[in-house]
This record gives structure tokens, C-alpha cells and sequence, in this order.
């Protein structure tokens, strides 16, 4: 490849599940972020249903602004961040009050900056995150996802500081 790139999140969907488990589901192949600033005002109990979901399981598209509950890792292009860091600044401008386009895109560049940072695994590796509400505010946790064979113990379900294989983790749930 030519050119300057960094690994970015892409929003991908293995079955149709995104659509009914979110509000808003992104499109497949969009850049992504993950989004949690969207509940940072919000008190936990105030987020419920479809948009607790998107809380708990969700990173968010910067074309759509819909959730996806996994990204896959993928190289962006300089060009792409630079459009997926205005997308985002637009966002915080539009919806969520910031006070100017300038501040705006110092926030998405941190936000885009964070997000490339959770991308060091080789490209094509799945991701997923939880959240939770913890004693100092929004608790995030990240996982990749693999293919591994190994068992996994889903009684307190996945360790989210370890791979874990969603294959077994739907057999498991299936009887399987």
C-alpha cells in the first residue's frame, strides 16, 4: 500500500441481528468509533430497551450514526480519517452541543486517535466492547473475537480482557 494509513474500525454484521437489537443499526462497512460519549449525560437508569443495547454492546457508525455490535480491524487511508474525523465533528456539533466546528474536531480527533488505538491487532481481527456503569462514570471493556476451538466458561460470561470465541459462545447458548 502507498500512501500514510492507520488501522480504524469498520462496522460489520454477521447476520441481520444489528437490526433488531438497536434503535438504529449502522451499515455494514462504515468507519466507527465507539460512541460511548453518547451516554455520558445520561443517568444510567434513564438508559433502557434498544438504547441500552447500543450502550452496553454498541460502537457507532460515522456515516449513519447507527450501532453496530462488532467492527472488524481495517486500514484507513489518510483521506478516510480525515473525512471520518469531520463526520464525527459535524456529529458533536449537530448533536450533542459543542460550541464550535474548531472544538468539535479537537474532540473527534481525540476520539478517532483513541479508537485507532484499540485497533493494534493484525487487520481483519473482530472487536467488540462493553460498558458499564462503574463508581467514576462509563467503564469500557474490549474484546477481539476469535475462532479459536478452546472451551469457554459463558457462566459469568467472557473475559473481556481476553479473546474470546463467539462460535462457541453460540453453540454454547444453542445447546450445542
Amino acid at each position: 500500500m502507498s500512501g500514510t494509513y492507520i488501522k480504524l474500525p469498520r462496522t460489520i454484521q454477521l447476520d441481520a441481528s444489528d437490526r433488531s437489537v438497536f434503535d438504529h443499526a449502522a451499515e455494514p462497512g462504515e468507519w466507527a468509533v465507539t460512541g460511548s460519549f453518547t451516554f455520558l449525560a445520561m443517568a444510567p437508569e434513564a438508559i433502557a430497551g434498544k438504547q441500552r443495547t447500543a450502550f452496553q454492546h454498541g460502537f457507532l457508525g460515522t456515516a449513519s450514526f447507527g450501532w453496530s455490535t462488532l467492527v472488524i480491524v481495517a486500514d484507513a487511508p489518510d483521506a478516510v480519517v480525515q473525512a471520518t474525523t469531520d463526520a464525527l465533528a459535524w456529529h458533536f456539533l449537530d448533536r450533542h452541543g459543542a460550541p464550535s466546528f474548531t472544538v468539535a474536531r479537537e474532540v473527534a480527533v481525540r476520539e478517532v486517535a483513541f479508537t485507532a488505538g484499540l485497533c493494534d491487532h493484525p487487520v481483519g481481527t473482530l472487536l467488540t466492547i462493553f460498558r458499564q456503569h462503574g463508581p467514576d462514570g462509563v467503564v469500557e471493556q474490549f474484546a477481539t473475537v476469535t475462532r479459536d476451538p478452546a472451551p469457554l466458561d459463558v457462566g459469568g460470561g467472557p473475559d473481556f480482557g481476553q479473546p474470546f470465541d463467539l462460535l462457541a459462545l453460540a453453540a454454547s447458548r444453542d445447546g450445542k
